[in-house]
């Protein structure tokens, strides 16, 4: 895949906070790429790029909005339990099994599934992780979902469903990973695993909750923009190739 040259540096200081001809703005930008489906490795190898371009202040916050071909991603906790079927299983079924460093349990990814990867500076991982969270219940109220969260897990709920699911990673300062939302993707391969390393748990969909198709596009725009208002940004849409995502 060939790669965009790096962009120039982004300011760090308070000039970051300064429109192009120099007039103070009230937020600072936060950068939305929307990047179609992805194969997991790929998306992880990107991250990594743009986490090493945002430590070095070359671009300033991102999120990454896109969906994954099917895939299992175990994280640092996962335990050989929740695929008891076995990785040579599940890739027969079409299902990838990949290992991780984000942190959290099993989760699945597939096509019609919301995955965000915000690269951000941040100091406070339990903060950060709330605002996600709040982020996400905002985004499905606008589609008519009534969700919450729930206090020991992280993560969304709607009633006794999960929803959403979360896992990051911080080094030196700059996350990787992030959340992914069910809206319209298959369920089934949760049933085949031990989904978040949670006994019994039910997982659920913004489709299946409102009982009407949903369109992935529409979501990822509420998502986007109350992802945005939570952190207190200005949203900047940028292409994949500004990113070396082309």
């Amino acid at each position: 895949m060939a790669h965009a040259p790096s962009p120039p540096a982004w300011p760090s200081s308070s000039a970051a906070l300064r429109g192009r001809r120099g007039r103070p703005t009230s937020r600072a930008e936060l950068w939305v790429c929307q990047l179609g489906t992805w194969e997991y490795r790929a998306a992880v190898e990107l991250q990594e790029r743009l986490r090493a371009q945002r430590q070095a202040d070359q671009i300033p916050d991102v999120l990454l909005l896109l969906e994954h071909w099917p895939v299992y991603t175990r994280g640092r906790r996962t335990q050989a339990s929740e695929l008891p079927m076995g990785e040579d299983w599940y890739r027969g079924q079409g299902v990838d099994v990949v290992a991780t460093d984000r942190g959290g349990r099993l989760t699945y990814h597939g096509p019609g599934q919301l995955v965000g990867y915000p690269i951000m500076r941040m100091t406070d991982v339990v903060a950060y992780l709330r605002k996600m969270e709040a982020a996400i219940v905002s985004a499905l109220a606008d589609d008519s979902v009534a969700a919450e969260v729930r206090p020991g897990l992280t993560g969304v709920w709607t009633g006794e469903r999960k929803i959403a699911s979360i896992g990051v990673h911080v080094a030196r300062g700059v996350t990787t990973h992030g959340f992914a939302v069910n809206v319209s993707n298959d369920l089934q391969p949760f049933s085949w695993v031990l989904p978040c390393g949670l006994e019994n748990v039910q997982m659920t969909s913004v489709s299946r909750e409102t009982g009407r198709p949903s369109a992935l596009p529409c979501f990822r725009r509420r998502m986007a923009w109350r992802f945005s208002e939570v952190h207190g940004r200005r949203q900047r849409l940028v292409s994949p190739a500004r990113l070396g995502a082309g």
